[in-house]
């Protein structure tokens, strides 16, 4: 197996060199990762989440660093400390309720058990943090609870209550590891099929005669609008090319191969055409605590289109682009800059890109920003993996899978 710390290196560098973009390439990326990382740690006899949530950390930081504008590297690294907290919590209300338990039993041999056993103060304690919290992944997965699950042992004498003690507690701390990567491991499931989950509801959005309109490329867009044509909706789409990239005509090209009736037209005619749309549908590179959208550069005018007409402004995303920052937290880059070249020939303009005015700086200047602000008052509605959503409910979503004392983690210069 690699040594985790040049796994470390390798994704850091792929990340600061580009060669991995996009939110659910970086999101997968992390996620494998923490992964190997969280398998290959060894962690100390007392502790073991807090060494652990520390390492992860130390890791995450790196990790964001090498490329801040994928918000969903962080957006990864927060949700795995969560899961590590909520696995801990977990383990030790299970390991509290099973002393609980065997100590009843010591002192009631005598006497029949009752079918539902009272538990100490702690472990209500710990319970009820647990009830207000919510569930991790592992959690969810199973029916019966870890403190019913906890054997019923007695004892005979000090010493063989002290050992099993001692291998209970053994045995909470080796578990602590294997549900945390079962629990990452659910969550890299979850990355894959984002796509799929949420274009089974694109009937429930769709229907005949509506004409769709989107801008750019989007994976999560393109398997939305296909999903519906599956279901026999026949619409039109509208696709805006999304200049200087150009990608909406890959995305158009797709659609009309797989037999949509798709209309390609200029970004500067969205206003134009906005009246004829019913609906615009356009995917998200990271949805902020505030319910506001980051997205391909163009978004911000079509969705004040949308607004102007009336026409509903549909934002898709996978539960990794959901950031737990707000915009503006001095951690989150809400730009990048892509190279002049996209819209500037240097062979013709060589001469205004000359230092010809003695002052040192070029006669012309070319601004190529990648990604836009929407905020949320022009979204109508977010569909993510787990249903639609309003933008003021969005804080709440996210609340559930983040923790508060991980916001912290931000990229550190890594030099």
């Amino acid at each position: 197996m690699p040594d985790v710390h040049s796994l470390v290196n390798e994704c850091v560098t792929k990340l600061k060199k580009r060669k991995v973009e996009g939110s659910k390439a970086t999101a997968k990326l992390t996620a494998e990762l923490l992964r190997s990382f969280i398998s290959q740690q060894r962690l100390p006899h007392s502790n073991q989440a807090g060494s652990l949530i520390d390492a992860v950390k130390a890791v995450g930081e790196k990790l964001i660093a090498a490329n801040p504008v994928e918000l969903a590297v962080g957006n990864v690294v927060r949700r795995v400390l969560h899961i590590i907290r909520e696995e801990d919590l977990s383990l030790t209300t299970a390991a509290v309720g099973g002393l609980s338990l065997a100590a009843e039993s010591d002192d009631e041999d005598d006497t029949e058990h009752d079918d539902h056993p009272v538990l100490s103060a702690t472990a209500v304690a710990a319970a009820a943090r647990n009830a207000l919290r919510p569930p991790s992944l592992q959690t969810l997965l199973e029916d019966i609870p870890h403190s019913v699950a906890a054997p019923h042992t007695s004892s005979s004498g000090g010493d063989s209550e002290g050992k099993s003690k001692s291998a209970d507690k053994n045995s909470v701390t080796r578990k602590l590891k294997h549900n945390v990567i079962e629990a990452v491991n659910e969550l890299i499931q979850e990355i894959s099929t984002c796509h799929e989950q949420i274009a089974e509801q694109a009937v429930e959005h769709i229907h005949h005669n509506e004409v769709i309109l989107t801008l750019g490329s989007s994976r999560t867009v393109m398997e939305f609008l296909c999903a519906a044509k599956e279901k026999k909706r026949s619409f039109r789409v509208f696709v805006a090319e999304g200049a200087p990239r150009y990608q909406g005509h890959a995305l158009a090209k797709e659609l009309a191969a797989r037999g949509l009736q798709t209309t390609v037209i200029t970004d500067s005619a969205v206003f134009a055409m906005i009246s004829r749309v019913n609906m615009v549908i356009v995917g998200a590179h990271a949805v902020m605590a505030n319910g506001g959208v980051i997205a391909p550069v163009g978004l911000n005018m079509v969705a004040l289109a949308a607004q102007r007409h009336a026409v509903p402004f549909v934002v898709l995303a996978g539960v990794h682009k959901l950031c737990p920052l707000y915009p503006h937290n001095p951690e989150v880059l809400l730009n990048e800059l892509k190279s002049p070249s996209e819209l500037l020939d240097f062979g013709e303009f060589s001469d205004c890109l000359d230092f010809g005015s003695g002052t040192g700086s070029p006669l012309l200047h070319v601004v190529n920003p990648a990604f836009d602000y929407v905020p949320p008052n022009l979204v109508s509605l977010f569909i993510t993996d787990t249903g639609g959503h309003n933008p003021s409910y969005m804080y709440r979503l996210i609340a559930d899978y983040y923790s508060a004392d991980d916001l912290v983690v931000r990229g550190k210069s890594t030099s």
